[in-house]
């Protein structure tokens, strides 16, 4: 069975995200324990709240290289929320730019909306050849919470990314070689939520 390290690092549903992704059938830990993070099959970086706070949790527990080496090595990573937002170069949050782990080009920044945050359920624009997105619907709808998102598209020209909008597109899914990352919470978005998870798992085997 494979196993998958769901990364606690102060911040995150982890127990709402360790509950979702057991589902799919593979053992499920929640760790701070960086030599498990490194050797399991999968790794979810989760995150909620501030991109600062976020990755002072990650520099706390120096998993930043964990991390960096797992895709460099082509091993699955899965960021969820601001667990994705961190993998880019830089946060902009107040006026404040916090550096990122610097896995995808580009800076996450307020999105320019009439309402902030983002919050409620909100189709996406699928491209073909998405992994973690085959066999939904069209219109099939995730649940978001979020003020900030990388908005930059053009940056990520060498991934594959599925993109939302709220008043602009961001990118609400991004897939680069191992690295695979996803905006909307999949924990909290009923059965379509559950299909990308399942579709994650499936690469790791």
């Amino acid at each position: 069975m494979m196993n998958v390290v769901i990364l606690d690092y102060g911040s995150g549903n982890l127990r709402s995200a360790e509950r979702a992704v057991a589902r799919t059938g593979v053992t499920v830990t929640v760790t701070s324990d960086l030599g498990l993070a490194a050797e399991a099959d999968g790794l979810v970086v989760p995150g909620v709240g501030a991109y600062a706070a976020c990755m002072a949790g990650i520099e706390a527990l120096d998993a930043g290289p964990v991390i960096a080496a797992r895709v460099a090595a082509g091993k699955p990573v899965l960021g969820i929320c601001v667990g994705m937002q961190i993998l880019f170069e830089s946060g902009v949050e107040h006026g404040v730019e916090t550096k990122g782990l610097g896995l995808l080009p580009g800076s996450v920044t307020r999105l320019s909306a009439e309402r902030i945050p983002h919050m409620g359920w909100n189709t996406v624009a699928v491209p073909d050849g998405s992994a973690l997105l085959a066999g939904l619907a069209r219109d099939a709808r995730f649940y978001f919470v979020h003020s900030y998102a990388a908005q930059d598209l053009d940056l990520l020209n060498g991934a594959l990314v599925t993109t939302a909008s709220h008043d602009q597109p961001f990118a609400a899914v991004v897939e680069a070689g191992a690295l695979s990352a996803a905006q909307f919470h999949p924990e909290k978005s009923a059965d379509s939520g559950f299909a990308l998870l399942k579709n994650w798992v499936a690469t790791l085997r």
